[in-house]
């Protein structure tokens, strides 16, 4: 069986399977965002891809039989595919991480917590060629957390940017914002920004979100657009922290009116943030129920989710993409 829009919905609700990693060959770890530390691998079946971190405790079961990817839950086949190779973090993209720490304390992301890696410009520039090398990428997207002030991360993400151009393919930036990054990026050569709003629900930000507040975040989207235009500013708002459906599609709407798309991510909780959130990850019916809500609205805005080139609208691995997948 083919993977549809129901049984992607499904395998994201639980987002993690019992996989004999000798199977995987290369994969690359992520190092930034809530996912930052997993192992993870990209699985494909038909039109649609989905990723799965690694967990021998997951009610999901893969395994190859004549040369496919079966996975199994509960005794019964959900879907066959294969697995798809990453060039980093992501098929088809560079997707490389600048800063794998963060000032900031958000208490759905292990970047804190797992004080990783500050890379340098020369290390960085390696791993894009090395990608390059591979012959498969479409397109680089650059993420960081905050080693020292967002400021900061902004002037090295522009400096990569400009060394980056001579691969004539779509770069895409998501950082923490600041006043000016919109308009550095963009003259540095930048196709597509994300600023991440996370959560619109204002009671769950303070509660959760230990970083600036979110109305200058939606400023600098607003201000963004008018920058990179509809179609190429982007924010992930994380679904499974509390909020209701009535709250996501309200601030849902408010984002799309502004011409931003937002990318609607199911919550997962990090092994180093056990007991300081509380969350639960959306069904597969409320997954889906919300995708065809975003898809609504972005039709109603003229925006268009399979438009951008760069970041997780392209991927498709993690969420479900409004006019890819349904």
């Amino acid at each position: 069986m083919k993977m549809n829009a129901d049984i992607k919905a499904e395998l994201i609700s639980i987002g993690a399977i019992d996989i004999d990693t000798s199977l995987l060959g290369r994969i690359t770890i992520p190092t930034a965002g809530p996912g930052a530390g997993g192992k993870a691998f990209f699985f494909r079946s038909g039109k649609r891809r989905v990723r799965l971190v690694v967990d021998p405790g997951s009610p999901l079961r893969a395994f190859k039989d004549n040369g496919e990817i079966v996975i199994m839950k509960g005794g019964k086949e959900l879907v066959r595919g294969e697995l798809e190779e990453e060039l980093i973090h992501c098929p088809g993209q560079a997707y490389i991480t600048m800063s794998e720490r963060c000032i900031y304390d958000c208490k759905f992301c292990p970047v804190p917590k797992l004080k990783g890696k500050v890379k340098t410009k020369e290390e960085l520039l390696a791993l894009v060629e090395e990608a390059h090398r591979l012959g498969r990428m479409k397109g680089i997207s650059i993420t960081s957390g905050v080693e020292k002030s967002p400021e900061k991360e902004v002037e090295r993400a522009a400096e990569l940017v400009r060394a980056l151009r001579k691969y004539n393919v779509p770069i895409g930036v998501s950082v923490y914002p600041t006043k000016d990054s919109s308009r550095i990026l963009k003259e540095a050569g930048a196709s597509e920004i994300k600023y991440n709003v996370e959560t619109m629900d204002r009671e769950i930000y303070d509660k959760y979100c230990k970083k600036p507040p979110l109305d200058f975040t939606l400023e600098c989207l607003e201000d963004a657009i008018e920058i990179f235009g509809k179609n190429h500013v982007f924010t992930n708002f994380i679904v499974g922290l509390g909020e209701t459906d009535e709250t996501v599609e309200k601030y849902y709407e408010e984002l799309a009116k502004m011409g931003v798309i937002p990318v609607i991510r199911a919550v997962g909780v990090h092994p180093l943030r056990f007991g300081e959130l509380e969350a639960e990850r959306p069904t597969k019916e409320r997954l889906l129920g919300l995708a065809k809500m975003a898809r609504r609205i972005l039709d109603k805005y003229g925006l268009d989710a399979r438009v951008s080139k760069t970041g997780c609208l392209p991927c498709t691995g993690c969420d479900l993409n409004p006019h890819i997948d349904l």
